[in-house]
């Protein structure tokens, strides 16, 4: 498949994508709006070694000088780390970021587009986006969702961010058709904590199965993607008795402030970051690594069934 030629390949993912070998994409949102300097550079590099240490080429995406990139090197991943201006982009802005030449840091769903582009089956990263409290009023519903009904990626994380409201995030899911799956557990997770108290619709306890799901999918002809939820580790996990009050916290200051639309999340993540002296951090920074090594883990599996 011949690629448009603003979009740039790493020499690392360009040989793993020559070679049909497995690739991770992953997004840079979590780089510019997730994680302040350094700890986010630092996160971005040892996302990338799990990736590698997994058997599978890592591929961080963003928008630089006017090319949509699939791959960064160690310059270029440390060039957005310092970018807190970059463009936070999903599918409405994702072309005119690259016309205009901006920087842009990619959410799940522009990530899930390019990735799909260059032929990557497989995207982790930290949670996904969601219906925000408050949406009846304020329909803040983000685009990941309808992104993962109609582009087929199989996207892993830590369940939807606790911030959203849940049950409504899992029965838009659920209407537009996206497989929801937890990895190993019944209960569908919160991010920062191993359980939202809501059942998971779906669950699989092995990465080949995974892997299956999502190539059977295509084998049917249904359109979209897979939802992998992957529990935070015990040992990294806050509980959701403690988040809860912190994140209502700073979900009313935001009301208070009047903040809206694309700034909500980071808003939110920052106060939390605050009110929890750090703790919300470390503990997303073990989660999105976690991710990493299980999506690693599908995408080779996915490679070897695909080859056989």
């Amino acid at each position: 498949m011949t690629l448009p030629a603003f979009v740039h390949l790493s020499p690392e993912v360009a040989k793993a994508r020559a070679e049909k070998r497995p690739i991770v994409a992953l997004e840079s949102t979590i780089i510019t709006h997730g994680m302040p300097y350094p700890q986010n550079l630092d996160m971005a590099r040892a996302v990338e070694a799990e990736v590698r240490s997994g058997g599978a080429a890592p591929a961080t995406i963003a928008v630089q000088g006017g090319a949509l990139k699939i791959g960064l090197s160690d310059t270029e991943l440390e060039q957005l780390a310092q970018t807190p201006q970059a463009r936070k982009l999903s599918r409405a802005d994702l072309a005119a970021c690259i016309a205009s030449g901006e920087a842009g840091a990619t959410t799940v769903a522009a990530t899930m587009i390019a990735a799909e582009l260059a032929g990557i089956r497989v995207f982790a990263t930290g949670g996904i986006g969601g219906v925000h409290k408050g949406a009846e009023q304020s329909f803040d519903i983000s685009a990941d969702l309808q992104e993962l009904a109609q582009t087929s990626v199989t996207v892993v994380c830590a369940g939807a961010k606790a911030i959203l409201d849940m049950p409504k995030t899992l029965e838009v899911l659920e209407t537009l058709g996206v497989p929801v799956i937890t990895y190993g557990q019944d209960a569908f997770p919160a991010f920062w904590s191993r359980s939202s108290g809501l059942p998971s619709p779906l669950r699989l306890d092995r990465p080949v199965q995974i892997a299956q799901s999502h190539l059977t999918r295509l084998a049917l002809g249904l359109t979209g993607g897979q939802l992998v939820a992957n529990p935070i580790p015990e040992e990294d996990e806050i509980p959701a008795e403690v988040m809860i009050p912190l994140i209502e916290a700073a979900q009313a200051e935001a009301e208070v402030q009047n903040i809206q639309a694309k700034a909500v999340t980071p808003f939110l993540l920052g106060r939390i970051f605050e009110l929890s002296d750090g703790r919300s951090l470390r503990s997303n920074i073990k989660l999105v690594l976690n991710n990493a090594r299980l999506g690693a883990a599908i995408a080779c599996e996915m490679s070897a069934l695909e080859q056989k």
